[in-house]
């Protein structure tokens, strides 16, 4: 049965790879990209793949929290239900990594915006629909003082970070809620895939996309992942797995929740 799918960082890398693949399969696309010219190229290259393709296109920078929340109040506006989203769009390296509030760019786009969109949007949703956020293999404890901005970090220690935060708060969201809501589950979709994002962080062309672009289509679709809520998928071993240890810790999770509503607050972001 077709599908309404979301899906963050749309235009390219992993993100484009695994809309080729669901448009292939037949289900409406929700395509996300912060840059219309690439959203309009992603689209058209589908169409040109799949002529009966069905494609929605979203325009929002997602290290602006207010165009977050309105990315969903759009979906919002034109859909009553969606049945999978899809966190997948990720910054490592950026030119400057100071963002709105004087926050890491990392800390905003990989764990805040993903943060809003699942609180948002999970209201469309139901015990049968999805939440598939992008984890890593790179995960490094998480200090409160840098996610609020008051700590400078390097590329990778922020990158890490912020991939452990976003596994954290999905381990601890998939606890809270109750039996009527969307499964949440974390994936990381295998280390050094070729995509933009390592090639500017490593100088490696990386392995084939196709490899994440699979498993984030198994993670939407398939029944392996049915009744997985609150797990974390390592597709380097290409099987459930455990985390790092602080996201199971209870205590660290609430926390963290805590601070990144403090940091909505702080920025007058309401969701």
């Amino acid at each position: 049965m077709p599908k309404t799918i979301l899906l963050t960082g749309a235009t390219d890398g992993i993100g484009l790879e695994t809309a080729k693949k669901l448009a292939s399969l037949g289900h409406t696309l929700l395509l996300h990209g912060r840059s219309q010219q690439k959203l309009l190229q992603a689209k058209e290259l589908i169409e040109a793949l799949y002529s009966s393709a069905k494609i929605d296109t979203f325009l929002a920078d997602l290290s602006e929290l207010k165009q977050v929340v309105e990315l969903a109040n759009q979906v919002k506006a034109k859909y009553s239900h969606i049945d999978v989203l899809i966190n997948n769009a990720g910054v490592f390296k950026i030119a400057n990594n100071l963002g709105e509030g004087g926050l890491d760019v990392r800390f905003l786009v990989n764990t805040i915006a993903p943060y809003i969109l699942t609180k948002t949007l999970s209201a469309l949703m139901n015990e049968n629909s999805r939440i598939v956020n992008l984890s890593s293999a790179a995960q490094a404890p998480v200090s409160i003082a840098a996610l609020k901005g008051l700590q400078a970090l390097s590329d990778s220690s922020a990158y890490a970070q912020s991939k452990l935060a976003l596994t954290m708060w999905t381990l601890q969201l998939a606890k809270q809620w109750a039996d009527n809501t969307p499964s949440l589950v974390a994936v990381n979709p295998a280390s050094f895939l070729g995509s933009k994002m390592v090639k500017e962080a490593y100088g490696s062309q990386g392995k084939n996309l196709a490899i994440g672009a699979d498993i984030l289509v198994k993670a939407a679709l398939s029944d392996q992942f049915t009744g997985m809520t609150g797990r974390y998928f390592d597709n380097d071993i290409g099987a459930f797995s455990n985390p790092h240890p602080d996201a199971f810790d209870t205590a660290k999770n609430t926390t963290l929740i805590m601070a990144m509503d403090e940091v909505l607050t702080r920025l007058d972001v309401k969701i």
